[in-house]
């Protein structure tokens, strides 16, 4: 059977599948004109290899690729729901090849344990299977040195925005397999959308793409634009309302008063839900949640207080166990206030879900293996601790978003000293890097 065959109903992301390596999109540095794995599929000459990146980056179709280029069968298999037993049927088949032999495509091979993994390593070693095993987990850590020996390792990068455009693209243009036949347009602020929304990954993209276009085909629009595939991709949380709407009246009250540093206000609204019958714990939680959301970093004791009052009230039970919650709020009322914190992770989660997932610099990942060594992981990294004010200049971030800033410390309470601190910091970091350009 046409391995890249799929059903009408097959999802989208199925359908778009690559069938040719002219065809695929990314990974140039693998499959570029002239590149050895491209060479190497194209001859017919792939030996066991490991393909390592996040999802949706092409591990499965490269491997479908390989299988088109080659006269040895290709067995998928799930290191999900098979076992051992399967493993002895496989190989017992591969005997029957002869030469040619089997391609054994392992999906999540980071889910075999070590029994199934060593089950594999002589008939690979002799060459009577071919091992294509997928992962989005370190191999160093998930495959057992003696097969990872055995095998080579491609490691698969985010597919970048110019990529995921181009896939996109494609699918909403293709009659025979994406959504040509339905006539849509996208707009050029649509189409950014839904890339930045995928993180890298062309599943997720074509996926939204067809969600995006069901959703379309329920009205007469034949447009989408930035509101529809927002409203597609849009999370719903449900809420469960146990105690009716005066429940969240009341910890709205509370939590606002406390935000205005009205200590009176704040302790009235306190003793009115605690006098409601509502769990002491539940108001707990928001407490502790004020402590990082309103205070954060300016008074850095308002979270230990707030847990404190957590531990105290298991440990007594009401009522005595309430007044360390009274405690809690009158302390997070009168502390300074600092949203600065919950600020920054709000930045933090909006650059996560709008850009790809950029690559961990080479310069601070851990060289744990020899394997990770020869990648180049820890290559020039400083040891903090061996320099003046324990500066060492290097570049943390991912090279797309060097000079990014999340943090921005209030002038209030604690923050104003770690204010001095960050401006200091930044200060070094802008002088090193115009040495380096001036270097240049």
């Amino acid at each position: 059977m046409d391995l890249f065959q799929a059903e009408s109903k097959a999802p989208l992301a199925d359908r778009m599948r690559p069938r040719t390596l002219d065809e695929f999109v990314g990974q140039e540095k693998l499959l570029g004109p002239g590149r050895p794995l491209r060479r190497a599929i194209e001859e017919d000459r792939v030996g066991s290899i490991i393909l390592w990146g996040p999802p949706g980056t092409g591990k499965t179709t490269i491997a479908r690729l390989i299988a088109s280029h080659s006269k040895a069968r290709f067995v998928p298999f799930s290191a999900v729901t098979s076992g051992i037993k399967e493993i002895k049927n496989i190989i017992a088949e591969a005997r029957g090849y002869g030469q040619t032999g089997i391609f054994l495509f392992i999906d999540e091979i980071h889910r075999f344990n070590k029994a199934q993994q060593d089950a594999f390593l002589p008939h690979v070693e002799v060459g009577t299977i071919r091992l294509i095993g997928a992962t989005t987990e370190n191999p160093s850590f998930e495959v057992i040195g003696a097969l990872l020996s055995r095998c080579r390792v491609y490691v698969l990068d985010p597919l970048s925005i110019e990529n995921l455009k181009i896939i996109v693209q494609r699918a909403m243009e293709s009659k025979e397999r994406g959504l040509g036949e339905l006539g849509l347009t996208i707009d050029d602020d649509a189409l950014m959308q839904i890339v930045q929304l995928s993180g890298g990954d062309a599943r997720n993209a074509l996926n939204l793409l067809e969600f995006t276009a069901e959703t379309i085909a329920e009205t007469e629009r034949r447009h989408i634009d930035v509101a529809l595939v927002t409203e597609v991709a849009q999370r719903k949380t449900i809420l469960y309302d146990k105690a009716g709407e005066e429940h969240f009246n009341l910890i709205s009250a509370l939590h606002k008063s406390m935000r205005a540093s009205d200590v009176d206000a704040s302790l009235y609204w306190l003793t009115r839900m605690l006098s409601s019958g509502e769990d002491p714990l539940y108001i707990v939680r928001r407490v502790i949640r004020f402590a990082t959301e309103d205070i954060g970093l300016a008074e850095a004791r308002a979270l230990q207080i707030a847990l404190n009052a957590r531990d105290a009230y298991h440990f007594l039970g009401s009522p005595e166990g309430e007044l360390a919650i009274a405690e809690a709020v009158v302390f997070m009322a009168l502390a300074p206030k600092s949203n600065s914190i919950y600020e920054a992770y709000g930045a933090a989660q909006k650059t996560i879900a709008e850009k790809p997932a950029f690559p961990v610099p080479q310069v601070i990942r851990n060289a744990i293996t020899s394997y990770m060594q020869a990648w180049g992981y820890g290559a020039g990294y400083k040891y903090a601790h061996n320099f003046e004010d324990a500066f060492a200049y290097m570049e943390c971030l991912p090279d797309e978003l060097i000079g990014t800033r999340f943090y921005f410390p209030s002038d209030r309470g604690l923050e104003s000293k770690l204010k001095e601190k960050l401006d200091w910091w930044l200060e070094k970091m802008k002088q090193e890097r115009e040495k380096g350009k001036k270097g240049a």
